[in-house]
């Protein structure tokens, strides 16, 4: 059996741990740069706010009902996510992270009784240890914990949460019961494509008559998706896999125009590029640089770009992948440009340990020790003290962020205060 712990109204329920005078009251998480919506707490969903909806166009309805809003807190959310992931490994050694906020968990090696009673217990311990609401999908697949898991979060009351799958007669109502849209792996296309075949359910979706069908639309996907919804478990529990690429990028505070600043943001971006290689002890081959000019400049035809960079070694040295971005950056810059956006992205990874070497070039193998030294020393002192000459030390990335909340489990000078 296969559990799927989703937490409920993420972002919103941290910024509630924290200041508790908000709970039953309408809460709303912003985007980057306080862009639009992207969680919502029940309160905010009944006053019919969408989700994704930009903060400008309701915010006359946020002020007239009196709604909180903040700014994405990621560093707090992270840290929350990761306690999460931690306390759920209490109850199976086979802990699947699919996002920040949800879990597959394999009961394969546990030996449970009552999965209802067991879900109970997972969702009390969760909202004893760190107060945040879950909703639990058990099932004999992961996929089929997915609707598990939907049908407790669309009927709370009637399930406090937890839903099991684990009789013939459930699962078949289950199916019944999910729109094709809503099935996990349908995308928006697909289920206009499942829906003039008449496939309008997930039920519908595992009949015989439409193999053929969904054979020649989805392929083995679709068929191995089919035997998951009809209770054969195909698709298993992954282990946590090395990234296939790394990428940061960052919307501008305000527009850049000058070369020097616009220096500075790559070669930032390049080094925790740089610094999330080491931590999963990976090198990178290549290398792209992605620029955004101002899409409303009427000059500017072609507004954003990608340059590809190949480097001559594998390298997650922090000064051979700045350089290669800067001195890329140099070919490609436009004076007199507005820029909006930039970032870099680093693929082709490959592990420490299965590096080919090259025999006519070769980095610095003093690079490597020092690289390690900085890390050491950013992680014991904290806030990236060491950095490269051209990055700006006095400079963080800095987001449109009126409604910041405090860091208040990652920050020491922001941790919660009790006055006794």
């Amino acid at each position: 059996m296969y559990a799927l712990v989703d937490c409920n109204n993420f972002y919103a329920s941290c910024e509630r741990v924290f200041q508790p005078q908000f709970n039953g009251l309408p809460v709303v998480v912003l985007s980057n740069n306080d862009g639009c919506i992207i969680s919502r707490s029940e309160e905010a969903k009944q006053l019919g706010i969408a989700m994704g909806a930009p903060e400008f166009k309701v915010r006359k309805e946020l002020e007239q009902h009196k709604v909180k809003v903040f700014s994405s807190n990621y560093p707090l959310y992270g840290d929350m996510s990761k306690r999460v992931m931690t306390l759920l490994g209490n109850f199976t050694p086979d802990v699947e992270v699919y996002s920040i906020d949800e879990a597959f968990l394999n009961f394969e090696k546990v030996k449970i009784e009552n999965y209802t009673n067991y879900g109970i217990e997972i969702k009390d311990y969760i909202q004893k240890c760190l107060s945040l609401p879950v909703c639990i999908g058990i099932a004999p697949t992961k996929t089929l914990s997915k609707v598990a898991n939907r049908i407790a979060k669309k009927f709370p009351k009637q399930t406090n949460g937890i839903y099991v799958i684990d009789t013939e007669e459930k699962q078949l109502k289950a199916l019944k019961w999910l729109a094709i849209e809503d099935v996990w792996g349908i995308g928006y296309r697909l289920s206009k494509k499942m829906k003039l075949k008449n496939i309008n359910t997930a039920y519908d979706f595992t009949l015989p008559q439409n193999e053929v069908f969904i054979k020649m639309t989805m392929g083995v996907v679709g068929m191995r998706l089919k035997m998951e919804l009809e209770g054969n478990p195909i698709i298993e529990t992954d282990e946590i896999e090395t990234k296939k690429s790394i990428a940061v990028t960052r919307s501008f505070e305000h527009s850049i125009t000058n070369f020097e600043d616009l220096k500075e943001r790559v070669a930032t971006f390049a080094t925790v590029c740089s610094e999330k290689l080491r931590l999963q002890k990976s090198s990178c081959s290549t290398i792209l640089l992605y620029l955004m000019k101002d899409r409303f400049d009427s000059e500017v035809q072609q507004y954003s770009a990608t340059h590809f960079i190949t480097l001559p070694f594998p390298s997650s040295a922090s000064f051979t992948i700045s350089n290669a971005v800067i001195a890329k950056l140099k070919e490609v810059y436009e004076p007199n440009t507005v820029y909006k956006k930039a970032g870099v992205i680093v693929m082709q990874l490959v592990n420490d340990n299965e590096i080919q070497l090259n025999l006519f070039e070769a980095e610095n193998p003093k690079f490597k020790k020092l690289m390690t030294t900085i890390d050491c020393c950013n992680q014991k002192v904290g806030g990236k003290k060491i950095r490269l000459a051209s990055q700006d030390l006095n400079r963080t990335w800095k987001m449109k962020q009126n409604h910041l909340s405090n860091q208040y489990t990652t920050k020491i000078s922001e941790i919660l205060t009790i006055k006794c």
